[in-house]
């Protein structure tokens, strides 16, 4: 299937702890090792992140904020650095919110600074019911630009909210998030978007996990994806440099 279709774009991935830039592998949060890339040197979140952008000409950055998605505070120096060093660039941000009033406090905090941001609500964070209701309303402004992302480990959906079984409360962007292929060399997950579809054909899905090298992303273009969320194979150098359009 991988030479029947280009290849999906890559959305590159920063996973911060610390203030630094960590390796994400399967999920495991806790046991994340600093970031060795083949991009640059250390793990300095701002030098990455325009590497990042530069190696796959997008513009657009997902950011898992772990402190937060770990119970801690969120890293809003960094990211105003982030912001202020990608000019252009929309930073897709999972900061681990319960519901979409935590989204709003973040962003007042940031000020007008979060105006790059699009919020990444996630299926493993969201409370209940209630929450997912109110996260994408048509009068909230962050609502609007919003994304959801459909968390599974395992075949399992991480999911208090019930987020998987209500396609008429999803938003226009979905990042459907298999955490067990995350950093795992394992490929990408190719049944689970075409699936999806089928309940939602209007939905933009965005993979992520298991990209190991360009076929990959070819294969993955195949399941209807807008993009795919990669960060092993590219601070490994498994994936050739992409000029931006």
């Amino acid at each position: 299937m991988s030479a029947l279709f280009p290849a999906v774009p890559v959305i590159p991935v920063l996973d911060l702890m610390r203030g630094q830039v960590v390796r994400a592998v399967r999920g495991e949060r806790q046991h994340y090792p600093p970031m060795h890339s083949q991009l640059r040197a250390g793990s300095d979140p701002v030098e990455l992140a325009r590497a990042l952008c530069h190696h796959t000409g997008s513009d657009r950055l997902y950011i898992a904020d772990l402190d937060a998605l770990l119970g801690g505070e969120a890293q809003t120096d960094v990211l105003r650095r982030l912001i202020a060093a990608l000019p252009g660039v929309r930073l897709w941000l999972d900061a681990g919110w319960a519901d979409a009033a935590a989204a709003h406090a973040l962003w007042a905090e940031l000020g007008a600074a979060g105006e790059a941001i699009d919020p990444v609500y996630a299926s493993e964070a969201l409370r209940d019911a209630a929450a997912l209701a109110g996260c994408f309303t048509a009068d909230d402004a962050l609502g609007t630009r919003a994304l959801l992302s459909l968390d599974r480990r395992a075949g399992q959906p991480l999911d208090r909210a019930g987020c998987w079984q209500r396609p008429d409360l999803w938003p226009q962007r979905v990042i459907v998030m298999t955490l067990e292929r995350v950093g795992s060399d394992a490929g990408p997950d190719l049944q689970t978007l075409p699936a999806l579809h089928g309940l939602a054909p209007q939905r933009q899905f965005i993979g992520s996990g298991g990209i190991r090298h360009p076929d990959d992303l070819r294969a993955a273009a195949g399941t209807g994806a807008t993009g795919w969320l990669v960060a092993s194979a590219l601070h490994d150098g498994r994936l050739p440099a992409q000029a931006r359009p």
